[in-house]
């Protein structure tokens, strides 16, 4: 029988802290207990780990395991929590622990703000080690959408993309703002009469905002974005050619994260070119060709038309079963790779032979997709860690194949990647455009 590793606390099962606890908003009293796993963290990580970085992990608040696997994994994406941290600093430079003012009031006026001061608050810890309490990001969270509104078991992928979105849709809505107010201010110091709004200054503020998460113009270059788009964004294509005149039709679509279907004893390069095989359009479901002027069998792919800087990989894990009337979780033994260099690339793209490689893997264990434990396995200065709610341990680079899966098609339950994160070798996210003036106002 597997044994959970010593990172592998059933904590959803033992229930987590109530939210509407009277602990206060810094970092919560840890006794002896986790106070000595503290320092023994502390004492592992030694001079290999910078004395600026932080590895505190995260209160269960009772099936929250989903919320915190995910924030470890974007915490450690680096170049989204300076982001994070900047755009906490630019909006509330006075601020206490967590969001407090100097006022008394909260500064978490949306799931924004929310995530950004939870990173703000984790990176100014006078310790290196430690457990801190995301109380306010999951109280944002639970009132922002009725899904995460109680105390069951969620599924991590679906608060990534609304997360992700969220975001994106907040700062989108700030910089339109930013840019309508800037084109008023121009338009009364030139004593302009004419409605920003109606006239052209407001309808190209209109256009040039992203809309839906796309924001390319007809040459597929960035028109306008956020730093969440900057960060996680790429462009699929999807290709469809008439197999009678041979014309090919296609689509752009931006995305945030990549969900690909899995097969057993497989692996992510191989997910990814079965992500864009053909697909045959025949019977009825010929395609209407616009050349032909009628329906006729075709081909249909979709391949990667711009690589993202961040590359998030959800696996589909939960497949619904017909004659089960359920979802089931597929164990399935899915090979990532360290390093990872996609070959579903157009032969467009901008840079088709990128390397990538992986910082960070959110892992499901357990059968079922109403229940189980997430943890999260990240990388920081070369050493991998896991973090399993309020537990840290450091791991050997060795033990990641056992989060692989399961060669046995009847493996009720096993410990497997689910969310991957991969970050562009040759991204410097430091020459990134900055946001707009303005656009960090609430």
């Amino acid at each position: 029988a597997h044994t959970f590793p010593a990172c592998f606390a059933p904590v959803c099962q033992r229930g987590g802290q109530s939210l509407r606890s009277t602990w206060p908003l810094s970092v919560k009293p840890m006794g002896a207990a986790l106070s000595s796993k503290g320092q023994r963290l502390d004492k592992a990580l030694g001079a290999q780990f910078p004395e600026d970085e932080r590895y505190f992990g995260l209160e269960n608040f009772g099936n929250t395991c989903y919320a915190n696997s995910v924030l470890q994994a974007l915490y450690y994406c680096k170049p989204l929590r300076e982001r994070c941290i900047q755009h906490c600093l630019s909006t509330q430079p006075a601020r206490d622990d967590y969001g407090e003012d100097s006022s008394g009031g909260g500064g978490d006026d949306d799931l924004l703000e929310a995530l950004c001061n939870l990173f703000h608050s984790i990176s100014t810890q006078k310790r290196r080690c430690g457990v801190f309490p995301p109380r306010r990001f999951i109280q944002k969270l639970r009132d922002e959408n009725e899904i995460f509104n109680n105390q069951m078991h969620q599924d991590a992928h679906e608060l990534l993309n609304y997360l992700l979105n969220e975001m994106a849709e907040i700062l989108e809505k700030r910089t339109k703002r930013a840019a309508e107010q800037a084109a008023k201010t121009a338009a009364a110091g030139n004593g302009s009469s004419r409605s920003v709004e109606g006239g052209s200054a407001g309808g190209q503020a209109e256009e040039s905002g992203c809309c839906g998460g796309s924001c390319f113009d007809e040459s597929s270059k960035y028109v306008s974005k956020t730093w969440i788009h900057s960060i996680f964004e790429g462009l699929l294509t999807n290709e469809t050619r008439c197999l009678a005149c041979d014309s090919v039709t296609s689509r752009d679509e931006s995305f945030l994260d990549l969900s690909l279907e899995i097969e057993q004893n497989s692996s992510v390069s191989a997910c990814m070119r079965n992500f864009s095989a053909n697909e045959s359009l025949r019977g009825e479901n010929k395609f209407f060709c616009d050349s032909c002027s009628s329906l006729q069998e075709a081909h249909k792919r979709m391949r990667i038309k711009r690589l993202p800087n961040v590359l998030a990989v959800h696996l589909k894990r939960f497949k619904y079963m017909e004659e089960l009337q359920r979802f089931k979780k597929l164990s399935y033994r899915i090979a990532f790779p360290l390093e990872l260099k996609l070959t579903n690339v157009c032969e467009s793209a901008t840079d088709p032979d990128r390397k990538y490689k992986l910082f960070a893997v959110v892992v499901h264990a357990g059968s079922g997709i109403n229940h189980g434990h997430y943890i999260s396995l990240v990388r920081s200065h070369h050493h991998w860690l896991c973090f399993d709610d309020d537990v840290v341990d450091l791991i050997d680079e060795a033990q990641m194949q056992s989060y692989f899966g399961s060669s046995l098609e009847t493996a009720a339950s096993t410990e497997t990647g689910y969310l991957l994160f991969y970050q562009a070798e040759d991204w410097d996210s430091s020459a990134d455009p900055q946001e707009p003036p303005g656009a960090t106002s609430p």
